[in-house]
Protein backbone atom coordinates (compact mmCIF):
# COMPACT_ATOMS: atom_id res chain seq x y z
CA UNK A 1 0.00 0.00 0.00
CA UNK A 2 0.67 3.67 -0.45
CA UNK A 3 -0.58 5.48 2.52
CA UNK A 4 -0.74 9.37 2.67
CA UNK A 5 -0.09 10.45 6.05
CA UNK A 6 -1.61 14.86 6.50
CA UNK A 7 0.80 15.31 9.43
CA UNK A 8 2.99 18.09 10.87
CA UNK A 9 6.61 18.18 10.11
CA UNK A 10 8.71 16.49 12.60
CA UNK A 11 5.83 14.79 14.10
CA UNK A 12 6.48 11.34 16.11
CA UNK A 13 3.45 9.93 14.90
CA UNK A 14 4.29 10.13 10.87
CA UNK A 15 7.44 8.41 12.44
CA UNK A 16 5.51 5.94 14.20
CA UNK A 17 3.72 5.23 11.05
CA UNK A 18 6.55 5.22 8.68
CA UNK A 19 8.00 2.65 10.80
CA UNK A 20 4.80 0.45 11.36
CA UNK A 21 4.52 0.85 7.64
CA UNK A 22 7.76 -0.40 6.64
CA UNK A 23 7.71 -3.32 8.63
CA UNK A 24 4.54 -4.56 6.86
CA UNK A 25 5.82 -3.88 3.03
CA UNK A 26 4.23 -0.30 2.58
CA UNK A 27 5.18 2.97 1.94
CA UNK A 28 4.22 6.17 3.82
CA UNK A 29 4.46 10.03 2.91
CA UNK A 30 3.88 12.48 5.04
CA UNK A 31 2.07 15.62 3.42
CA UNK A 32 1.31 18.84 4.65
CA UNK A 33 -2.83 19.92 4.65
CA UNK A 34 -1.69 23.79 3.72
CA UNK A 35 -0.63 23.07 0.74
CA UNK A 36 -3.43 20.55 -0.54
CA UNK A 37 -5.20 22.04 -3.76
CA UNK A 38 -8.11 20.39 -5.65
CA UNK A 39 -9.66 20.58 -9.40
CA UNK A 40 -12.40 20.11 -11.47
CA UNK A 41 -12.96 18.95 -14.89
CA UNK A 42 -11.51 16.17 -16.97
CA UNK A 43 -7.72 15.57 -16.16
CA UNK A 44 -7.70 18.11 -13.36
CA UNK A 45 -10.44 16.69 -11.43
CA UNK A 46 -7.83 15.29 -8.62
CA UNK A 47 -6.96 16.14 -5.03
CA UNK A 48 -3.26 16.98 -4.90
CA UNK A 49 -0.21 18.37 -2.79
CA UNK A 50 2.66 19.63 -4.49
CA UNK A 51 4.64 16.46 -4.37
CA UNK A 52 1.94 14.40 -5.58
CA UNK A 53 -2.06 13.63 -5.99
CA UNK A 54 -3.34 12.09 -3.03
CA UNK A 55 -5.90 10.42 -5.47
CA UNK A 56 -3.17 8.26 -6.23
CA UNK A 57 -2.64 6.30 -2.89
CA UNK A 58 -4.69 3.68 -1.31
CA UNK A 59 -5.54 5.01 1.88
CA UNK A 60 -4.68 8.36 3.91
CA UNK A 61 -4.18 9.09 7.83
CA UNK A 62 -5.01 12.04 9.12
CA UNK A 63 -2.40 13.23 12.35
CA UNK A 64 -3.28 16.80 11.99
CA UNK A 65 -6.01 19.42 12.12
CA UNK A 66 -3.99 22.87 11.42
CA UNK A 67 -5.81 26.02 12.69
CA UNK A 68 -7.45 28.46 9.41
CA UNK A 69 -10.09 30.61 8.27
CA UNK A 70 -13.40 28.63 8.06
CA UNK A 71 -12.83 28.69 4.41
CA UNK A 72 -9.89 27.02 4.71
CA UNK A 73 -11.18 24.03 7.17
CA UNK A 74 -14.07 23.43 4.68
CA UNK A 75 -11.93 23.29 1.75
CA UNK A 76 -10.09 20.73 3.59
CA UNK A 77 -12.85 18.47 4.62
CA UNK A 78 -14.09 19.10 1.08
CA UNK A 79 -10.84 17.85 -0.17
CA UNK A 80 -10.78 14.82 2.06
CA UNK A 81 -14.75 13.92 1.45
CA UNK A 82 -13.94 13.44 -2.41
CA UNK A 83 -11.33 11.22 -1.85
CA UNK A 84 -13.23 9.51 0.07
CA UNK A 85 -15.96 9.47 -2.44
CA UNK A 86 -13.18 8.35 -5.44
CA UNK A 87 -13.01 4.70 -2.65
CA UNK A 88 -9.91 5.78 -0.79
CA UNK A 89 -9.46 4.91 2.28
CA UNK A 90 -10.04 8.44 4.67
CA UNK A 91 -8.82 8.11 8.48
CA UNK A 92 -10.84 9.27 10.33
CA UNK A 93 -13.78 9.62 7.76
CA UNK A 94 -14.19 13.42 7.14
CA UNK A 95 -17.82 13.45 8.11
CA UNK A 96 -16.55 12.25 11.75
CA UNK A 97 -13.10 14.38 11.93
CA UNK A 98 -16.03 17.18 11.79
CA UNK A 99 -18.22 16.54 14.66
CA UNK A 100 -15.21 15.40 16.75
CA UNK A 101 -13.42 18.94 15.85
CA UNK A 102 -16.24 20.80 17.50
CA UNK A 103 -16.74 20.91 20.91
CA UNK A 104 -20.83 22.08 20.53
CA UNK A 105 -21.37 19.57 17.63
CA UNK A 106 -19.78 16.47 19.92
CA UNK A 107 -21.30 16.64 22.89
CA UNK A 108 -24.77 16.97 21.52
CA UNK A 109 -23.89 13.75 19.49
CA UNK A 110 -23.06 11.83 23.09
CA UNK A 111 -25.99 13.56 24.54
CA UNK A 112 -28.26 12.01 21.38
CA UNK A 113 -26.74 8.69 22.15
CA UNK A 114 -28.11 8.62 25.76
CA UNK A 115 -24.52 9.09 27.24
CA UNK A 116 -24.19 10.57 29.93
CA UNK A 117 -22.05 14.69 29.38
CA UNK A 118 -21.25 17.42 31.94
CA UNK A 119 -24.09 20.25 31.62
CA UNK A 120 -22.86 22.21 29.16
CA UNK A 121 -24.33 25.87 27.70
CA UNK A 122 -23.40 27.42 24.58
CA UNK A 123 -23.76 30.86 23.68
CA UNK A 124 -22.65 33.88 22.19
CA UNK A 125 -22.80 36.98 24.31
CA UNK A 126 -21.36 37.89 27.98
CA UNK A 127 -24.43 38.61 29.13
CA UNK A 128 -26.41 35.08 28.76
CA UNK A 129 -22.65 33.72 29.45
CA UNK A 130 -23.69 35.45 32.97
CA UNK A 131 -26.84 33.43 33.44
CA UNK A 132 -25.68 29.89 32.30
CA UNK A 133 -22.43 30.43 35.15
CA UNK A 134 -25.27 31.12 37.54
CA UNK A 135 -27.34 27.93 35.90
CA UNK A 136 -24.12 25.78 36.41
CA UNK A 137 -23.54 26.30 39.47
CA UNK A 138 -20.89 28.99 39.53
CA UNK A 139 -18.12 26.78 38.71
CA UNK A 140 -17.32 26.67 35.20
CA UNK A 141 -14.95 25.36 33.09
CA UNK A 142 -14.73 27.47 29.66
CA UNK A 143 -13.55 25.73 26.46
CA UNK A 144 -12.34 26.60 22.97
CA UNK A 145 -15.24 25.08 20.19
CA UNK A 146 -12.38 24.05 18.09
CA UNK A 147 -9.29 22.76 20.04
CA UNK A 148 -7.43 19.79 21.55
CA UNK A 149 -4.69 19.16 24.66
CA UNK A 150 -6.50 21.62 26.73
CA UNK A 151 -4.83 24.39 25.43
CA UNK A 152 -7.28 27.42 26.08
CA UNK A 153 -9.38 25.58 28.68
CA UNK A 154 -9.97 27.73 32.07
CA UNK A 155 -11.88 27.27 34.98
CA UNK A 156 -13.99 29.99 36.80
CA UNK A 157 -15.19 30.11 39.98
CA UNK A 158 -15.38 34.23 40.62
CA UNK A 159 -18.77 36.30 39.03
CA UNK A 160 -15.98 39.44 38.58
CA UNK A 161 -13.68 36.93 36.80
CA UNK A 162 -16.38 35.19 34.95
CA UNK A 163 -17.85 38.42 33.37
CA UNK A 164 -14.06 39.78 32.32
CA UNK A 165 -13.90 36.38 30.72
CA UNK A 166 -16.86 36.24 28.76
CA UNK A 167 -16.48 40.14 27.79
CA UNK A 168 -13.14 39.66 26.40
CA UNK A 169 -14.50 36.13 24.83
CA UNK A 170 -17.32 38.22 23.18
CA UNK A 171 -15.28 40.86 22.29
CA UNK A 172 -12.96 38.37 19.82
CA UNK A 173 -15.86 37.16 18.26
CA UNK A 174 -15.80 33.39 20.50
CA UNK A 175 -18.78 31.38 21.16
CA UNK A 176 -18.58 30.93 24.48
CA UNK A 177 -18.73 27.42 25.85
CA UNK A 178 -19.27 26.92 29.04
CA UNK A 179 -19.65 23.53 30.72
CA UNK A 180 -20.66 22.52 34.69
CA UNK A 181 -16.95 21.69 36.76
CA UNK A 182 -16.85 18.32 37.54
CA UNK A 183 -14.85 17.60 41.02
CA UNK A 184 -13.35 14.41 40.00
CA UNK A 185 -10.13 12.62 42.08
CA UNK A 186 -7.89 14.00 39.99
CA UNK A 187 -7.82 11.88 36.98
CA UNK A 188 -9.23 10.48 34.27
CA UNK A 189 -9.27 8.32 31.93
CA UNK A 190 -8.24 7.56 28.40
CA UNK A 191 -9.57 4.65 25.87
CA UNK A 192 -8.61 4.03 22.85
CA UNK A 193 -11.18 2.77 20.52
CA UNK A 194 -10.18 1.36 16.80
CA UNK A 195 -12.56 -0.56 14.54
CA UNK A 196 -15.64 -1.43 17.39
CA UNK A 197 -12.93 -3.07 19.53
CA UNK A 198 -11.14 -0.85 22.83
CA UNK A 199 -7.30 -1.19 22.14
CA UNK A 200 -7.26 -0.54 25.91
CA UNK A 201 -7.23 2.01 28.46
CA UNK A 202 -4.73 4.89 30.49
CA UNK A 203 -5.64 6.68 33.63
CA UNK A 204 -3.96 10.51 33.33
CA UNK A 205 -3.36 11.96 36.75
CA UNK A 206 -2.60 15.27 37.97
CA UNK A 207 -2.99 16.53 41.49
CA UNK A 208 -1.93 19.61 40.39
CA UNK A 209 -4.21 20.99 37.41
CA UNK A 210 -7.70 19.98 36.72
CA UNK A 211 -6.65 19.23 33.41
CA UNK A 212 -5.39 15.89 33.21
CA UNK A 213 -3.91 15.67 29.26
CA UNK A 214 -0.68 14.40 29.66
CA UNK A 215 0.92 16.96 27.30
CA UNK A 216 0.33 18.98 30.67
CA UNK A 217 2.22 17.19 32.70
CA UNK A 218 -0.13 14.33 34.27
CA UNK A 219 1.01 10.90 34.76
CA UNK A 220 -0.16 8.20 32.57
CA UNK A 221 -0.36 4.61 34.45
CA UNK A 222 -2.62 1.57 32.58
CA UNK A 223 -6.02 1.31 33.02
CA UNK A 224 -7.84 -1.64 32.61
CA UNK A 225 -11.46 -0.41 31.29
CA UNK A 226 -14.44 -2.19 33.09
CA UNK A 227 -17.68 -3.05 31.30
CA UNK A 228 -19.22 -0.08 31.65
CA UNK A 229 -16.40 2.25 30.42
CA UNK A 230 -15.84 -0.07 27.68
CA UNK A 231 -19.56 0.72 26.65
CA UNK A 232 -19.21 4.10 27.12
CA UNK A 233 -16.20 4.77 25.19
CA UNK A 234 -17.93 2.06 21.51
CA UNK A 235 -20.95 4.24 21.81
CA UNK A 236 -19.48 7.53 21.86
CA UNK A 237 -17.01 6.54 19.09
CA UNK A 238 -19.92 4.89 16.94
CA UNK A 239 -21.81 8.37 17.65
CA UNK A 240 -19.24 10.33 15.37
CA UNK A 241 -18.72 7.66 13.00
CA UNK A 242 -15.14 7.11 13.97
CA UNK A 243 -12.82 4.41 12.87
CA UNK A 244 -9.93 5.42 15.83
CA UNK A 245 -10.73 7.33 18.44
CA UNK A 246 -10.21 8.41 22.09
CA UNK A 247 -12.76 8.64 24.68
CA UNK A 248 -12.14 10.74 27.53
CA UNK A 249 -14.14 10.12 30.38
CA UNK A 250 -14.71 11.72 33.84
CA UNK A 251 -15.90 10.08 37.35
CA UNK A 252 -17.44 12.65 40.17
CA UNK A 253 -16.81 12.31 43.37
CA UNK A 254 -20.69 10.45 43.50
CA UNK A 255 -19.03 7.91 41.37
CA UNK A 256 -21.22 8.94 38.55
CA UNK A 257 -19.41 8.71 34.70
CA UNK A 258 -19.46 11.43 32.13
CA UNK A 259 -18.42 11.24 28.48
CA UNK A 260 -16.11 14.72 28.27
CA UNK A 261 -14.37 14.05 24.69
CA UNK A 262 -13.95 12.05 21.39
CA UNK A 263 -11.24 13.07 19.39
CA UNK A 264 -11.06 11.82 16.26
CA UNK A 265 -6.92 12.62 15.81
CA UNK A 266 -5.72 10.98 18.53
CA UNK A 267 -2.58 10.84 20.16
CA UNK A 268 -1.09 7.25 21.16
CA UNK A 269 2.76 8.22 22.36
CA UNK A 270 2.22 8.12 25.61
CA UNK A 271 -0.93 5.07 25.44
CA UNK A 272 1.72 2.58 23.80
CA UNK A 273 4.23 3.72 25.97
CA UNK A 274 2.12 3.23 28.84
CA UNK A 275 0.42 -0.19 28.24
CA UNK A 276 3.27 -1.60 25.36
CA UNK A 277 0.67 -1.29 22.72
CA UNK A 278 1.71 -1.01 19.47
CA UNK A 279 -1.24 1.18 18.12
CA UNK A 280 1.13 2.28 14.91
CA UNK A 281 0.89 -1.51 13.70
CA UNK A 282 -2.55 -1.90 14.91
CA UNK A 283 -3.88 1.01 12.24
CA UNK A 284 -1.76 -0.37 9.33
CA UNK A 285 -3.37 -3.43 10.49
CA UNK A 286 -6.88 -1.91 9.81
CA UNK A 287 -5.76 -0.33 6.35
CA UNK A 288 -4.67 -3.62 5.36
CA UNK A 289 -8.20 -5.21 6.58
CA UNK A 290 -9.62 -2.48 4.64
Amino acid sequence: MRIAVLGNSGSWYFEDLARASAEAGHECLRLDFELLSAGCGRELSAVSSPMCRLTDFDAVIVRTMPPGSLEQVVFRMDALARLEAAGIPVINPPKSLEAAVDKYLTTMRLEAAGLPVPRTIICQESETAMQAFETLGGDVVIKPIFGAEGRGICRVSDPDLAFRTFRTLERTGAVLYLQEYIHHPGFDVRILVLDGRVIGGMKRINSQDFRTNVSRSARAEPHFPDDQECEFALRSAASLGTRIAGIDLLTDAADHRYVIEVNAVPGWKAFAATNRIDVARLLIQSLERI
